[in-house]
């Protein structure tokens, strides 16, 4: 599957410092992890740090798939607001998943700065934000909503956010979000765990796993195999490779990133901000003063019909951000498009999709993959250990 296209901006800014073989024999380890991009990345930081013996194997080179796409917007919102995912899902395990999200952006501070990685993590605020007056309804409700449930949010009406530089009649603003790099963060979790012994090969494709008398055998596409006590597939939207059930509606997103700009306005400084707009539209800052902006997601996942539109869509996207921020000049200095998925209810899957198979897999799907992975790196040690664990069952297959 082609996930992203064009060359997005985080490989470019970073560039690789360190790279990876392939695999060219058979090996014996005691976990394999599939996926050599974030997720995968944060999986393999919890299992080292726990003595555990590790491969990592990648198709394409390690950060390089979904990962190097992503705008990394860090919230505990998840696309499915609040009052709407307790009529779906009932009301602990909304309020859990929006808490598990607020949650996760803190250890995800925690990790960076164990591993020292300069990815850029800042805190921001997270502004949520309707232009259409019939969205004002939906969004006093969600503001109620996380109110009763002691979320740190804050109404801001017409004229607050027109002094802050935005265009948008209300929104709802909270206290906790952030942004970094996702590109250099999982680059440098992986090099932390190389170095504390865990094996890594990329441009390793892995098609298929057998299960036999208790262990997982992987064979690769040059016919070495890997035998492994468990398999965690850490393989995001590629998983429906994998995975028998229907569990993601996949579709083709677009973004950009801007020149580096003189000076910021403050909205864009101290906060990430989306819209109700079904697909909405977000916006964040970078470290080097960039404006990234994405949105105007398409009902398919073809990756050529996906990169023709990319030209119509920067000009779409572009016209989008003017209307938000009219006092601003957004001038295009990448653009990239790639796959992104929902779930019926904005969760994620984690956990065994067979309990009879030690094949465990952490899918955040969504705005929120990143914080999701954060979520699953606990609850798939339990998986491992075959505990129980509240989220397991709130983001199990089949449910």
């Amino acid at each position: 599957m082609k996930l992203r296209s064009t060359e997005t901006f985080w490989p470019l800014k970073n560039a690789m410092n360190t790279s990876y073989p392939s695999i060219n024999a058979d090996i014996k380890t005691e976990i394999l992890i599939i996926g050599g991009g974030i997720t995968g990345a944060l999986m393999a930081y919890k299992l080292i740090t726990q003595g555990k013996k590790i491969v990592l194997v990648d198709r394409r080179d390690v950060c390089n798939g979904s990962t190097a796409a992503s705008t990394a917007l860090l919230q505990y919102e998840i696309d499915v607001s609040l009052h709407e995912l307790i009529k779906l899902r009932g009301e602990q395990c909304a309020v859990e998943s929006y808490r598990n999200g607020k949650k996760a952006i803190f250890d995800l501070r925690n990790i960076i700065d164990t591993v020292e990685s300069e990815c850029g993590f800042e805190f921001k605020k997270s502004i949520y934000f309707t232009s259409y007056k019939k969205d004002i309804p939906f969004l006093k409700n969600e503001f109620k909503t996380r109110k009763q449930h002691d979320f740190d949010v804050t109404w801001l009406n017409k004229y607050e956010l027109e002094k802050m530089g935005l265009n948008a009649i209300a929104a709802i603003e909270s206290k906790t979000a952030a942004v970094m790099d996702p590109f250099k963060l999982a680059s440098d979790l992986l090099y932390y765990c190389y170095q504390n012994g865990m094996q890594i090969f990329d441009r390793t494709n892995v098609t298929s796993v057998q299960n036999q008398k208790g262990k997982c055998i992987a064979h690769t596409e040059n016919r070495c195999t890997i035998t492994a006590d468990h398999v965690i597939h850490c393989s995001g939207y590629e998983s429906t490779e994998t995975v028998q059930e229907k569990i993601v509606d996949l579709k083709s997103t677009y973004a950009l990133a801007s020149e580096t700009l003189p000076e910021l306005p403050a909205i864009l400084k101290n906060a990430v901000i989306w819209d109700t707009s079904s697909p909405y539209y977000y916006y964040r800052a970078t470290s080097d003063n960039r404006i990234i902006m994405g949105g105007g997601d398409e009902e398919f996942k073809d990756a050529k019909k996906r990169d023709k539109l990319l030209p119509k869509k920067e000009a779409a996207l572009i016209r989008q951000f003017r209307r938000r921020f009219p006092n601003m000049n957004f001038k295009l200095d990448y653009s990239w498009a790639g796959t992104f998925g929902e779930t019926k209810d904005g969760l994620p899957y984690f956990g065994k999709p067979n309990p009879k198979k030690n094949e465990h897999y952490v899918l955040g799907f969504g705005g929120n993959g990143i914080t999701f992975s954060v979520i699953g790196m606990n609850s798939i040690v339990d998986s491992l250990n075959n505990k129980k664990n509240p989220d397991l069952e709130y983001y199990r297959f089949g449910r």
